[in-house]
């Protein structure tokens, strides 16, 4: 049995506390929040009754020595709750992003490495079984080698509140899912960007609701995406919708549940090639999904001696990575090559 301090009790919180009620052998043993009565009411809502309430995490990490701390707290107070967390010797789940900058990221990878512990992000997107099988073609050869991949997001959702008044919104708040999915169905890691941002006439958001970006792979790779915020009508999924070319063939994914490839054969057919639909492979036992329930799963078999989680901070600072450059970019109109 592992015990476990979960800070931040915010909405997401509620996914946390399921994902550890169906691990199981995990025992909350401290719930901080700045308001500690929040705090209180998920203790109540989830019958842990071995579990304190409270505002002050060095004092409960202080008093409980816990194996593990889950972060779910704003992305202003991640630094500082990670530190603290790998200071007092825990394993750290955070959520995402991995930082607020590059360089209080490597901050973090270093502070893991010094204390031997995991600090893991929670990049769930990557556990879609969609994407899982996508990456299980990739693999197979069928299309031959990813020459390309090309991403839209289109939505118009009226959040309310912090996300309207952000700067970058699409960037910062959104498309590290799918930057992160593409690094994954590349097999590779950026190392330069071209990003532009705007704000339509009809947007409701401060700044940043409308952007694109093109990446270029570390294997020559090329990966576009485009999206907006405000995009009223013909909505995409919010994983967005996908076509990966290939040396031999292409995948297309409308983000939902539809996959579909075609591949090469020999001879032409008039002007083009021949080409024939390929069957995407089905989920395999070894396959990871899930969601936060699965990069959870992954993260505490990584604490108990099982090998690294995908989404450790020295792998994931390669997305987070992206994000900043394509704001770097779009801020200074330029090029910029992409370091991590």
């Amino acid at each position: 049995m592992q015990s476990a301090v979960l800070v931040g009790c915010g909405a997401m919180s509620k996914a946390w506390f399921e994902a550890v009620r169906t691990i199981g052998d995990i025992e909350i043993v401290g719930v901080v929040d700045l308001a500690a009565e929040r705090a209180q009411a998920r203790i109540a809502e989830f019958g842990l009754t071995s579990a304190n309430a409270s505002s002050d995490l060095a004092a409960t990490l202080a008093g409980t020595k816990p194996d593990l701390l889950f972060d779910i707290v704003v992305p202003a107070a991640r630094h500082a709750t990670v530190a603290a967390g790998l200071a007092a010797g825990c394993h750290v789940l955070s959520e995402k992003p991995m930082a607020e900058t590059m360089n209080e990221a490597r901050d973090l990878v270093h502070r893991a490495e010094a204390a031997g512990r995991i600090h893991a992000i929670v990049q769930n997107r990557r556990y879609l079984a969609q994407i899982r099988r996508i990456r299980r073609l990739i693999q197979s050869g069928a299309i031959g080698e990813v020459t390309s991949l090309h991403c839209d997001f289109f939505l118009a959702p009226h959040f309310g509140g912090f996300r309207e008044e952000m700067r970058h919104v699409l960037f910062l708040d959104m498309a590290i899912h799918t930057f992160d999915a593409a690094r994954f169905l590349a097999d590779d890691a950026a190392d330069a960007v071209y990003a532009r941002e705007w704000e339509p006439s009809n947007s409701w958001y401060a700044q940043g609701s409308s952007a694109a970006a093109i990446f270029e792979f570390s294997n020559g790779a090329i990966f576009t995406y485009r999206g907006s915020w405000c995009a009223d009508g013909m909505r995409t999924s919010w994983e967005s919708g996908w076509r990966i070319i290939g040396s031999k063939g292409s995948i297309v994914w409308d983000g939902h549940d539809d996959i579909r490839a075609e591949a090469v054969t020999s001879g032409k057919d008039g002007l083009f090639s021949g080409v024939t639909a390929v069957e995407i492979p089905p989920l395999d036992t070894s396959d990871r999904v899930g969601g936060h329930l699965g990069v959870m799963q992954d993260f505490i078999a990584a604490t108990r001696g099982g090998p690294r989680p995908e989404t450790a901070g020295k792998e994931n600072i390669k997305s987070l990575a992206m994000v900043f450059g394509a704001i770097d970019s779009a801020e200074s109109g330029r090029r910029v090559e992409i370091t991590f």
